[in-house]
């Protein structure tokens, strides 16, 4: 490892060159940020900001990274998770993008909140974050540099849950744009990010057959539909446990079995949880599970596993496989947790294509540009993505995409408007 620079803390500098191959090839599905990085080259929206990052150190966040910084922003990055990290894509921003970047795949607790802290010592004006552990750091150990922040961005449900519970009780103290709220984020990153994503991770560290297995999903957001869609559709029979009941229905509408979790520990043979919530596997449902369970979450913090409970429950752990813990009951049974129950599209996988990650980006970038024009007018509260943004977003896409949209014409959009005409 070397010695932390101000080029940050890397595992290795000499994979920069492995990660700018990385870095381009994620590019190459990234068009949205592509025309976005190249109009910011020009117009620097974000001239004079610094801007703190805590994201998934992966490809796709570097060239988020690159558009801001083209955009005249004096970015700082650090990870948003201890195993999220894709080392190599690090190691480019530090050595290659000059962009000052603290994150190590595996790093431990320490290690992950004394880099976040190193992002904040460059006093920043405007935060980025995937989970709030930035905004919350900056609102209880380091409050003096509140004053300088005009603005934040947030990408993840649990983040967003965070910040609107701050904003609640009167604890936050500057705007923040709730990225995760935009339809070309939730509506495509978080189920069709994270349906491919979660089953590539699942995949990729235990190479079980889908088919035919009892997949149970907690929680019916988003990222539980994504990640039930696409378990249903590589052969599965899906169960999925939900505490609300619109979306519990939604779930039942679209062919899902609803059962409590109590029940579903029963008879599912693999389990992920994306609740964004806490203990949605707890002491006795490892109880109630069978013989080679298999259990991973893929909601942002890996609470939703009781982890303490399901190490309290064995009598022995063991590493069977990269990224799979084995823990063995006393009346022998096996469990299998994946990735430390921490996020297992980027822990065991690389977490979301690019394709999709294209559009969240863009919705983070143009959400810093608003953010530095039109902070000043805001209040210390969350504020969901702008429509225009949303569907600039979109039409970019789309166009990216070689696909064209109708238009309305005169007569159908006076008739949109008016309301004279009736039956």
């Amino acid at each position: 490892m070397q010695p932390e620079g101000k080029l940050g803390d890397v595992r290795d500098p000499s994979l920069a060159e492995e990660g700018v191959r990385l870095v381009e090839w994620a590019g190459r599905e990234m068009p949205v940020a592509r025309l976005i990085k190249e109009r910011f080259s020009r117009e620097k929206p974000l001239q004079g900001l610094t801007l703190a990052a805590c994201l998934h150190v992966t490809p796709e966040t570097a060239n988020l990274a690159l558009a801001l910084q083209a955009g005249g922003a004096d970015v700082r990055l650090c990870a948003s998770n201890p195993l999220s990290t894709q080392d190599a894509a690090a190691a480019a921003l530090a050595a290659v993008y000059d962009i000052p970047t603290y994150a190590i795949k595996g790093e431990d607790n320490d290690t992950y909140y004394g880099h976040i802290a190193s992002v904040l010592d460059a006093e920043p004006n405007m935060t980025m974050d995937d989970g709030a552990d930035l905004a919350a750091m900056l609102h209880t150990e380091r409050q003096a540099l509140l004053g300088g922040v005009i603005g934040g961005m947030e990408e993840t449900t649990t983040g967003v849950i965070r910040l609107r519970s701050m904003a609640k009780s009167g604890k936050l103290r500057y705007p923040i744009i709730a990225v995760n709220e935009a339809d070309t984020k939730h509506m495509f990153d978080n189920r069709y990010g994270t349906g491919q994503s979660t089953l590539d991770g699942i995949t990729r560290a235990t190479n079980v057959l889908f088919a035919g297995k009892n997949v149970v999903v907690a929680g019916y957001g988003w990222c539980g539909r994504g990640v039930a869609m696409r378990a249903r559709g590589m052969g599965a029979q899906v169960i999925v446990t939900e505490v609300d009941p619109v979306r519990a229905l939604e779930a039942t509408m679209d062919g899902h079995r609803l059962m409590r979790m109590d029940d579903a520990a029963r008879v599912g043979d693999v389990f992920v949880t994306v609740t964004g919530g806490k203990h949605a596997l707890d002491a006795r449902h490892f109880q109630a599970m069978k013989d080679e369970a298999i259990i991973a979450n893929s909601g942002h913090f890996n609470i939703e596993i009781n982890l303490d409970a399901l190490e309290d429950a064995a009598v022995e752990t063991r590493e069977v496989r990269p990224m799979v813990r084995q823990y063995v009951t006393a009346d022998g049974r096996r469990i299998n947790l994946l990735a430390e129950g921490r996020l297992v599209n980027l822990a065991a996988a690389e977490g979301h294509p690019s394709a999709v990650m294209d559009m969240s980006f863009a919705n983070q970038a143009l959400g810093a540009e608003y953010m530095a024009k039109n902070a000043a007018q805001m209040t210390a509260d969350v504020y969901d993505v702008p429509l225009e943004i949303d569907r600039q977003v979109a039409s970019l896409k789309l166009e990216a995409m070689g696909q064209e949209m109708d238009v309305l014409s005169e007569e159908q959009a006076a008739y949109l408007a008016g309301w004279e005409t009736g039956t």
